[in-house]
């Protein structure tokens, strides 16, 4: 590891995919099926995990992989707060 480099970067290379993909689908279904704030509430949790993680890899991201990202989180952003209303 280099002297620069953030050792929760380091951690976070050595973990998974498939797991955190399916950890993350699961988490938004639960979301989605869960009826009125709680669902809402789990699915805005998610969404700012996601901006911590979006926030550490934004450097090394190119402007296409940026903007389907951002996409992204407003959509995922937009239906936690229609399912809060």
């Amino acid at each position: 590891m280099q002297r620069t480099q953030s050792p929760l970067l380091a951690r976070l290379s050595r973990v998974n995919p498939t797991g955190v993909f399916l950890a993350a689908l699961a988490l938004v279904l639960v979301g989605l099926l869960t009826p009125g704030v709680v669902g809402g509430v789990l699915l805005l949790l998610l969404a700012a995990a996601l901006v911590a993680l979006l926030r550490l890899t934004w450097p090394v991201q190119t402007p296409t992989t940026r903007l389907i990202r951002l996409l992204m989180l407003t959509l995922l952003v937009a239906v936690a707060l229609a399912k809060l209303l």
